[in-house]
């Protein structure tokens, strides 16, 4: 202990001197200071993505995403630093980041982010890349250049796309909004923010999952149900792979199915059953599109003309993408006919409440029952049985 107390003159010059090779400041101490540098940086950034200064970016480090992202109109940017993790010059930090979409977003989208730093000649860090953290989401700008269409009711954001197809895309979602509102009512925010990937896989990455799992899937909403009033925007995300072989009607339909979602949000909870929620869906998508049961519904159709006409309402995991296909379209097919069968028997209002009402059941066991009950004034048996006589009716 002694012989350290005592360290020469040329000891310490030689223990400075290897301080500044690893930080680069003759005497930065350890990691609390690191945090907050690495979070002053983070805060730059962050000013540089809302001004779009392309230079002010590149002081921060690579340009990583930057480029593609800067058509997008955002209207808050901010990483909180939740981890570094520091190996002498070079370090991996964890971040959390938080933005939204001027207009559309009423809270912060939040994401995972993991940034890979260094320190530069003069001792300050830089971000050498910025991706997704492990088991979070990619943003569409990290798949390529965003482009930006805006519609009367919708903003569009696509890569790899045309101005003219995303602009069909925007069309479509125009068209949707008022046809939602029509049936549903205006108490929502009346419009939607439509993702369009590059392909299947690009669609995946936007919602974290393999590809096999949206395979066949032309489109889903991402979004929390029975969410507030103040919440991110949902994201209707589009598999251009299956949406493109649909003809004009189909993608009406599939837009106007996906719009429903977005508008029916804050009433759809842990007690509405996914017969409901999808059906309801698909009964205001299928509305004026010319369709007949029989042309919307082939395989329940063939089912029930074979005889084996389904005894009970599809379960929730009926509606697995990865399960069975046949199974898959059967169960949205039972959803939509139970809900044309309350819009014929008991009108369209009656529906619109059924659902609220289902929907505002503390718990699933025993909502369908009691709003059948209170809104429609029947068993769950009952309905049942009726919607069995109404697709051998339908479709028989």
């Amino acid at each position: 202990m002694a012989g350290r107390r005592r360290a020469s003159r040329h000891g310490a010059l030689a223990l400075c001197l290897l301080l500044v090779s690893l930080v680069a400041c003759g005497g930065k101490p350890g990691t609390g200071t690191a945090k907050a540098d690495v979070q002053e940086l983070l805060d730059r950034r962050s000013v540089a993505v809302l001004d779009r200064d392309r230079a002010a970016f590149m002081q921060t480090g690579s340009l990583d995403w930057f480029e593609n992202a800067r058509g997008v109109p955002f209207a808050a940017w901010a990483y909180r630093l939740t981890g570094l993790h520091q190996d002498g010059t070079e370090a991996t930090a964890d971040v959390e980041l938080k933005y939204r979409i001027q207009g559309y977003d009423n809270a912060p989208v939040t994401v995972g982010r993991t940034l890979t730093l260094s320190l530069d000649a003069g001792g300050e860090w830089y971000v050498d890349r910025e991706q997704p953290a492990k088991k979070s989401a990619q943003q569409l700008w990290d798949q390529g250049e965003v482009d930006v269409v805006r519609g009367k009711h919708s903003l569009v954001l696509g890569v790899g796309r045309s101005s003219a197809a995303l602009h069909t895309y925007a069309d479509l979602a125009d068209r949707a909004v008022p046809a939602v509102s029509a049936q549903w009512g205006t108490d929502w925010a009346r419009h939607v923010v439509v993702l369009v990937p590059t392909s299947l896989e690009g669609m995946a990455g936007l919602l974290g999952s393999p590809a096999s799992s949206y395979r066949g899937i032309a489109a889903v909403t991402t979004g929390e149900t029975g969410s507030p009033a103040r919440a991110p925007a949902d994201r209707i995300i589009v598999n251009p792979d299956a949406y493109g072989v649909l003809g004009s009607v189909g993608k009406q339909v599939v837009l106007t199915h996906e719009t429903t979602h977005v508008a029916t949000r804050d009433h759809t909870t842990a007690a509405t059953p996914l017969w409901l929620s999808e059906g309801y869906a698909d009964w205001i998508g299928y509305l004026g599109s010319g369709r007949s049961p029989v042309q919307a519904a082939p395989e329940l159709w063939r089912s029930v003309t074979e005889g084996r006409t389904p005894k009970s309402l599809p379960e929730d995991a009926d509606f697995g993408f990865s399960g069975d296909a046949t199974k898959l379209a059967e169960a949205y097919e039972s959803g939509w006919l139970a809900c044309r069968m309350i819009a014929d028997r008991w009108g369209t209002d009656r529906l619109r409440a059924f659902y609220q009402a289902v929907g505002a059941h503390k718990r699933r066991a025993g909502a369908v029952e009691d709003a059948l009950r209170a809104v429609l004034g029947t068993s769950l048996d009952d309905f049942t049985a009726q919607w069995r006589d109404y697709l051998r009716t339908q479709l028989g």
